[in-house]
């Protein structure tokens, strides 16, 4: 009635399960119902066009071997994207191709430089000096005489305590900064 099975990633750490169906077994609702359930990534086959917003991929048949394995690296592609493009930031989620802070349902814009200087701060354990930060997000000489830093943390620190309450988001010593 249907195939599941796990392919061999790149990355090895991974092995995402995948399930591939015929669309007539959604015609039994305890088959549906564990493919609907199920944590895997979902390829439907058949004559039908309609189940492909359902499901991760759809494959018109008759389909090759070629057109499966193609649906399943566009499908291992577009995920390992997505979890390569979330970061967990303290209990934040920072996605970084929509350049958003989230926590829970509530969210910030940031700007691509914000990006950055929070990706540099989790980098790093120890707290990252006013040169290293200009040098590292700017590519500024260690020597600039620039409040660039100084703004770009007031305004982003700024921008959390007002969307999240978190005045600890980031915090700086006499060492610099750090989260």
């Amino acid at each position: 009635m249907f195939l599941k099975f796990n392919p061999l990633p790149e990355d090895t750490t991974e092995n995402p399960n995948i399930t591939l169906f015929h669309v007539d077994v959604l015609q039994i609702k305890k088959q549906k119902d564990f493919i609907d359930k199920s944590n895997t990534i979902k390829i439907c086959v058949g004559k039908k066009k309609d189940m492909s917003s359902t499901y991760d991929a759809f494959l018109e048949l008759p389909s090759s071997i070629k057109e499966i394995n193609a649906a399943v690296e566009n499908i291992a592609a577009k995920k390992k994207f997505s979890i390569n493009s979330s970061i967990k930031v303290k209990d934040y989620l920072l996605n970084k191709n929509e350049k958003k802070l989230f926590n829970f349902d509530n969210f910030i814009i940031l700007t691509e430089k914000e990006v950055q200087l929070i990706e540099l701060f989790l980098g790093k354990k120890k707290p990252i000096s006013k040169d290293d930060i200009l040098s590292s997000v700017w590519n500024y000489a260690s020597d600039a005489d620039t409040h660039t830093v100084e703004t770009h943390i007031y305004r982003l620190r700024k921008k959390i305590i007002e969307k999240f309450k978190d005045d600890k988001f980031i915090s700086n010593n006499k060492d610099g900064y750090y989260l």
